[in-house]
C-alpha cells in the first residue's frame, strides 16, 4: 500500500515542495500520496508530515519547523535555522543524493562532500528565506531588489489575490516540479562535474613540490573550475599545517592549447589576488612581453595582474616563477 506524505492546506512554499520532492527521490516513498491538510485527524493518518503539525521528532516521522523553541541547524558549522526542507535534507539528503546520482557511482566518502557541498549551496538558502533569516546586517540596505530566486518562483504558483484558488493540490505539484528539477540539477552538476574538479585539483594541490620547491605554485593539465576547491582543499591542509605556504598561482591549458597562469583570489569571490602578477608586466602582449619579463612565447598579462598567458607550459611556469619573487 503506497505510504503517504502529509503537509499544509493553503498557500505553500519552497520548503515543504522541495521537501515532499525529496521524499519521493527515495524507495519507501517513490509512490507516496501528497495529502495537504490542517486537520490533525487527517495528518495522524499520514505515515510521514512535513511543515505542519508543531511537532519535529525523527522517530515518528514528523518534521515541523514552526513551533515554539525549535532551534534546529544542519550542524555546527552551520547558524541558519532548518525549514521543512532543511530537516528532510538533514536526515534523508545522503540517501536522496544517491538516488538521484546513481550514474556517479559514489562512495561514502564522495556523498559526505556532497551532502555539506549541497546544503550550503542549495539548501541553507531555502531555509534562511523560510525562516526570515537575513543574508546580511539589517542595516545595510540592498543595491538592487531580486525577486528571480527558487523561493521567490514557487511563491508565484500560488494564486494571486484576486484570482480564484482553483486546484491547489495541482499549483502544489507544479511547486514539486519546479524545485525538485532544480534541485536534481544541482545534485548532477555537483556529483558529475564538481566532484570530479575536486579530484583533479586535490592531485594537482598534493603535487605542487614537484612544480616548484616554494609549493606555492599548482598546475592542473586539464582545466576545471578551480577556486572553490582550492580554497577548501587549502584550508583543511592548514588546519594540519599551519606554518605551510599558501597557493599563489594556478597554471591550466585553454581552449587553445597555450597556458594561463593565474593569480590566486584572497578569498572565494573576491578580485583581489594575494600576489598578481607584476605591476611591470601588466598590459603588455606578446613580444613585447617576452622581452621584458625575459620569457618566451608570451601572450599577455592582464591590466590587473590577476591573469596571464604563455604559449607553452614550460613558458607559463617560468612565468610564474620569476613573478614570485616580484610585485
Amino acid at each position: 500500500m503506497p505510504k503517504i506524505i502529509g503537509t499544509h492546506s493553503g498557500t505553500f512554499h519552497c520548503d515543504e515542495a522541495l521537501a515532499c520532492f525529496m521524499l519521493r527521490q527515495l524507495t519507501e516513498y517513490s509512490d507516496a500520496k501528497i495529502v495537504r491538510s490542517r486537520d490533525p485527524a487527517v495528518l495522524e493518518t499520514c505515515d510521514i508530515v512535513v511543515d505542519v503539525g508543531g511537532v519535529y521528532d525523527h522517530e515518528a516521522k514528523r518534521y515541523d519547523h514552526h513551533q515554539r523553541g525549535f532551534d534546529e541547524q544542519f550542524s555546527a558549522e552551520f547558524k541558519t535555522k532548518l525549514s521543512s526542507a532543511g530537516l528532510i535534507y538533514k536526515h534523508y539528503g545522503q540517501d536522496v543524493i544517491r538516488a538521484i546520482a546513481k550514474e556517479a557511482d559514489l562512495d561514502s566518502s564522495a556523498v559526505d562532500q556532497l551532502y555539506k557541498k549541497l546544503y550550503e549551496s542549495v539548501i541553507e538558502g531555502v531555509d534562511g528565506i523560510d525562516n526570515g533569516v537575513s543574508q546580511y546586517p539589517s542595516d545595510i540596505e540592498p543595491a538592487y531588489k531580486e525577486s528571480t530566486g527558487l523561493s521567490a518562483r514557487v511563491g508565484r504558483l500560488n494564486p494571486w489575490w484576486n484570482q480564484p484558488e482553483g486546484d491547489m493540490d495541482e499549483r502544489f505539484a507544479q511547486a514539486m516540479a519546479l524545485t525538485g528539477s532544480e534541485f536534481t540539477e544541482r545534485v548532477r552538476y555537483y556529483a558529475l562535474s564538481w566532484l570530479p574538479g575536486r579530484k583533479i585539483v586535490e592531485q594537482g594541490y598534493t603535487g605542487r613540490f614537484d612544480i616548484d620547491k616554494s609549493g606555492q605554485i599548482v598546475l592542473f593539465d586539464t582545466f576545471c573550475p578551480w577556486k572553490d576547491h582550492i580554497t577548501t582543499i587549502e584550508d583543511e591542509a592548514l588546519e594540519k599545517n599551519p606554518e605551510q605556504a599558501k597557493i599563489v598561482y594556478v597554471l591550466y591549458p585553454d581552449t587553445s592549447g597555450a597556458w594561463r597562469v593565474q593569480a590566486v583570489p584572497e578569498k572565494p569571490g573576491s578580485f583581489v589576488s594575494r600576489h598578481p602578477l607584476p605591476e611591470s608586466w601588466r598590459g603588455i602582449r606578446d613580444d613585447a612581453l617576452s622581452e621584458r619579463s625575459g620569457v618566451e612565447g608570451c601572450i599577455f598579462i592582464h591590466q590587473s595582474g590577476f591573469i596571464g598567458g604563455n604559449k607553452t607550459r614550460d613558458g607559463a611556469l617560468a612565468l610564474a616563477r620569476k613573478a614570485l619573487t616580484m610585485d
